[in-house]
């Protein structure tokens, strides 16, 4: 893939190891700034969509709508990245996260407020496509939305899932507000802790509604503001470009060799271990 085309300020490696390394970053630099001029002027009238600003290589401002509309501008291969994306960065530290927050995805629990609007659309849509009434709450990758003019939205926009969008149950974000985690305790694929209690991270949940996904400039878990629209200049659009079609596939193939390769040697530890203390015990 040529160097243009993954729209970011500053590509780093999103994975230590292979030759074809997918490449984590700020939505930024000259191609970034064309296409949010684009956004800007295919949506003059959706404030919603106004919210970015070019400044020193990086288009700065995040928000659901936004976030919905760059992806949309991608080319194949590069996409807004997902909850999981930015945990493997946390994780490998790719990218500096502090101080800024990145909206992943939407939190869908009922139909009612926050944004019943939307909610009820959004409800229709993922039980339709279930086939079935889901389990609640679900979330909702922001790659994996469309962006509809709708005038009787409140913003004017509703959201479309896309053909194969991940609707992802989880429970986790039922969980009391403020709760604790670890890093240690998430899961990769979906970004998600697997479990709260202890830990230095907080998760902040809700009941109803529809709210945003994302992380705060704290690298805690937020799933319970209400404005989808909010932005300011700490936001930021995070990209991911990979080869392989999806960073996170790509990660999780070899963080599964690498915990392969640690359980080899941990349990070659354990055997000499053993073997020496029975020689001292003698």
């Amino acid at each position: 893939m040529k160097a243009n085309e993954f729209p970011v300020n500053q590509a780093n490696p999103l994975i230590a190891i292979s030759k074809d390394i997918p490449q984590i970053g700020f939505f930024g630099g000259e191609r970034g700034k064309e296409i949010n001029d684009s956004i800007r002027k295919d949506y003059p009238d959706i404030p919603v969509l106004q919210i970015a600003d070019y400044s020193k290589n990086i288009v700065k401002g995040s928000n659901s709508f936004y976030n919905v509309a760059v992806q949309s501008k991608l080319p194949f291969g590069v996409r807004v990245a997902g909850q999981g994306d930015l945990e493997t960065a946390i994780r490998i530290e790719a990218l500096d996260l502090i101080g800024t927050y990145e909206d992943t995805g939407l939190v869908l629990r009922t139909e009612k407020n926050p944004n019943s609007y939307l909610a009820r659309n959004l409800m229709k849509q993922v039980n339709d496509r279930l086939g079935k009434k889901a389990k609640m709450p679900v979330v909702i990758p922001l790659y994996d939305l469309e962006l509809v003019k709708d005038q009787d939205s409140p913003q004017g926009l509703a959201f479309k899932l896309k053909e194969n969008a991940e609707i992802t149950y989880a429970p986790v974000l039922n969980e009391l507000n403020g709760a604790n985690f670890n890093s240690e305790d998430v899961n990769f694929k979906t970004g998600l802790p697997t479990k709260v209690g202890n830990g230095n991270r907080n998760i902040y949940t809700r009941n109803s509604g529809l709210s945003r996904l994302y992380l705060n400039r704290n690298l805690n878990l937020n799933s319970n503001l209400v404005n989808l629209a909010a932005s300011d200049d700490n936001g930021r659009v995070v990209l991911v470009s990979t080869a392989f079609g999806g960073s996170q596939a790509f990660f999780n193939k070899k963080l599964t060799e690498l915990q392969k390769i640690r359980d080899m040697q941990i349990a070659k530890i354990n055997e000499n271990y053993k073997e020496a203390e029975a020689i001292f015990r003698r």
